[in-house]
């Protein structure tokens, strides 16, 4: 590896960094702003963790930067309620209980006079829903606003119905072999003189300027066919007889879907890629897209850690749809760097990278479980159930959702995360995910 490949690795790696630190200051000022919209106290926002490397006070709240950028917080006071009795603080022998009663105590440990209005778990419901909201929503409109941005400025690598090759003969694509045999037929394209450079304006008749469109037209055809082409500023007919031939099979999205094979029309000539901006319309389908399959892969997490344990301690090869954590992601962001194509593409697949770090924090955090962000928000959902509840049927007011019982359950789900974590960070290094 040359010195220039390493210092534009490191390179990646530092612009990632920087990336990374900035979602993560963006996640947590969403919670920072609303919490202190409706009032509540917050005596730290910090960006990382471990050790703290620079912090300031202004206001009630210290704000700081920590040595390890893999995560934030803020602290805000009255996360919990107190105990059945009304006390904050308390001691049993049960360790579940016992912790329980430590997570009351952690969040009343800076209480100070004045704050007893200032509390978080004395705000309504919906007040607690917004606050835990706020920073998974931040990272989704950071997620959104990076896309639709690059995708309309920059685009995305598209195929054309500008013809970049012509197949000589017709091969069974399941066969992938590309020298023609003797045996082999004429390809329709090859028959009917189509020729590089050409652009296919109309297919029997009907103009068309996708290749999507294109593409399931001379699938469904087979026969004769007429194609209207654009060659040196004049447009010009011609007149094909399409094959059937074995192809790659097409997914409900219009992607192919490898090693699958369909019989359908053949013309037998390859599309031009270039990248091509998209319209607004366009991005926002794109978008919708991602989206969906960020939540397949959140689903399908499990299912993927015998392949993951198998890519870190065996031979196990690392797929392409691998979970990957900020190590990689940072990895992949050197690697981005070393890349042998225009900078304006670099800076686009990094960002297009920031933008899918940012939704896969949004749909993590939305997970219904504590300490995660949609934890909180499924508490505070169920006391205002509750209350609501009791109202409408004349009962005493409940109160306040305990969330602090919970704690235990809790504490298992950070230790499965933490394993998990650790499991993708050796992965990430002794068998990272590379761009294909």
């Amino acid at each position: 590896m040359s010195m220039t490949t390493i210092l534009l690795t490191i390179l990646g790696i530092a612009v990632f960094a920087v990336g990374l630190l900035f979602s993560i200051a963006w996640h947590e000022l969403g919670h920072l702003s609303t919490a202190k919209l409706f009032g509540i106290r917050v005596p730290q926002y910090m960006v990382g963790f471990g050790p703290t490397v620079w912090s300031r006070k202004k206001g009630d709240t210290e704000y700081g930067i920590k040595a390890i950028p893999a995560g934030g917080y803020i602290r805000m006071i009255g996360m919990f309620p107190p105990g059945p009795d009304g006390k904050i603080e308390a001691r049993s022998t049960s360790p579940w209980r016992g912790m329980i009663e430590d997570a009351r105590s952690a969040a009343f440990e800076e209480l100070e006079p004045g704050d007893e209005k200032r509390l978080f778990y004395t705000r309504k419901p919906w007040k607690r829903v917004i606050v835990m909201f706020a920073g998974p929503f931040m990272n989704l409109i950071l997620a959104v606003a990076i896309f639709l941005g690059v995708a309309m400025t920059f685009g995305f690598q598209t195929q054309t119905t500008d013809v970049a090759g012509v197949q000589k003969c017709v091969i069974s694509q399941s066969e992938k072999r590309e020298t023609c045999k003797k045996s082999d037929p004429v390809s329709p394209a090859q028959a009917a003189g189509l020729k590089v450079g050409d652009k296919i304006v109309a297919f029997n008749g009907e103009k068309i300027d996708e290749w999507s469109v294109l593409s399931d037209k001379i699938r469904d055809t087979i026969g004769p066919a007429t194609i209207t082409v654009q060659r040196d500023g004049q447009e010009k007919t011609l007149h094909a007889v399409l094959k059937k031939n074995a192809v790659l099979k097409k997914d409900s999205d219009g992607e192919v879907v490898p090693g699958k094979y369909v019989s359908a029309g053949y013309l037998g000539f390859a599309a031009q890629s270039e990248i091509v901006p998209l319209s607004f319309g366009d991005s926002v389908v794109r978008m919708g897209d991602m989206i969906e399959n960020g939540v397949d892969s959140i689903i399908a997490l499990p299912s993927k850690i015998p392949a993951l344990w198998d890519a870190a301690f065996s031979d196990g090869e690392r797929a392409d749809d691998s979970p990957v954590g900020v190590v990689g992601a940072a990895r992949i962001g050197g690697e981005v760097m070393t890349l042998d194509v225009p900078a304006q593409n670099q800076v686009a697949m990094m960002l297009f990278l920031l933008s899918g770090f940012n939704l896969s924090l949004f749909l993590f955090n939305m997970l219904p479980l504590l300490p995660l962000d949609g934890g909180h928000i499924a508490g505070a959902l169920w006391e205002a159930l509750r209350r609501n509840a009791a109202r409408i049927f004349k009962r005493p007011d409940p109160g306040p959702f305990d969330v602090a019982k919970l704690m235990p359950v809790a504490y298992v789900v950070a230790g499965v995360f933490i394993c998990f974590t650790l499991l993708v960070l050796v992965a990430d290094v002794v068998n990272p995910v590379k761009i294909s």
